[in-house]
């Protein structure tokens, strides 16, 4: 009686996992990992949207998304470009291209300007080209920390001329604390200005970029822009690896990190 109860309950349980909520089951041998669940999920929407063909019913889809919700995945998330470079080359390792490679090429540069991090990857090879190479990424921070001192320079000006005036910077003499609100409000606007313009007098056009050393791994970065109408060098600059002194090749436009060929890392 225990035995077929067991067998039972058992039979029941396998009903459950397969049927109703698959992505949710928590036998392990059974539960799909999230790699799995982003890629059903992005072949349901590929065949939706290429296809014209629905490999899964809507409420798989809904149960399937709001699965990887709660996992954290971010493809759920994705802009409408995302999501198109990531089904491209999903069709593209099973044989079935959707785009050529010049416009898949322009879509992933495109994302990458736009900051997006899907594209973002380590050090790789190309067997296309042969060469070891790695994305780069623009570094806000750095480029946020550039207007720092000019900043600095326009705080210092305002609250010497407030103390040339006798505090009495606000012309209105409102009450406080609304006088004290006032100037702020009225003077942080010129403040940001007077060091956006003392910044860009200094450096212009400027852009810092970072990335993985394709031979080791390490962070390094690079300057583009000009500095006291010194350029930088254009679009591509040499960067020494600062962990393993490889030779390296930034390159701006393309967002890429490779290696020179080895007749030019001799000279």
């Amino acid at each position: 009686m225990q035995v077929q109860q067991a067998s039972s309950n058992r039979a029941t349980d396998d009903v459950v996992d397969s049927n109703v909520l698959p992505y949710c089951s928590i036998d392990k041998k059974e539960k799909r990992t999230l790699g799995e669940m982003e890629q059903e999920f992005l072949r349901a929407l590929q065949s939706f949207y290429y296809d014209q063909k629905a490999i899964m019913s809507n409420e798989e889809f809904d149960n399937l998304k709001e699965e990887l919700m709660w996992e954290g995945s971010s493809v759920v998330m994705l802009s409408p470009d995302e999501q198109r470079l990531l089904e491209a080359s999903m069709a593209y390792a099973a044989g079935n291209p959707i785009m050529s490679d010049a416009e898949f090429d322009q879509l992933k540069l495109r994302l990458k300007k736009d900051g997006s991090d899907i594209v973002t990857e380590g050090p790789r090879c190309s067997l296309r080209s042969r060469k070891v190479y790695s994305d780069l990424t623009v570094d806000y921070l750095k480029m946020f920390l550039l207007n720092v001192p000019a900043t600095t320079v326009a705080l210092g000006l305002f609250f010497f001329i407030d103390e040339l005036t006798g505090f009495e910077v606000n012309v209105f003499q409102l009450p406080e604390p609304f006088g004290f609100i006032f100037t702020w409000f009225a003077a942080l606007p010129v403040i940001l200005l007077v060091a956006q313009s003392v910044t860009n007098a200094i450096v212009n056009d400027f852009l810092i970029l970072k990335g993985p050393c394709p031979n080791c791994g390490t962070e390094n970065l690079s300057f583009f822009g000009t500095i006291l109408s010194v350029s930088s060098g254009g679009v591509t600059n040499k960067v020494k690896c600062a962990n393993c002194s490889t030779e390296m090749v930034y390159d701006s436009k393309s967002r890429l990190i490779t290696l020179p060929e080895p007749s030019q890392a001799v000279n």
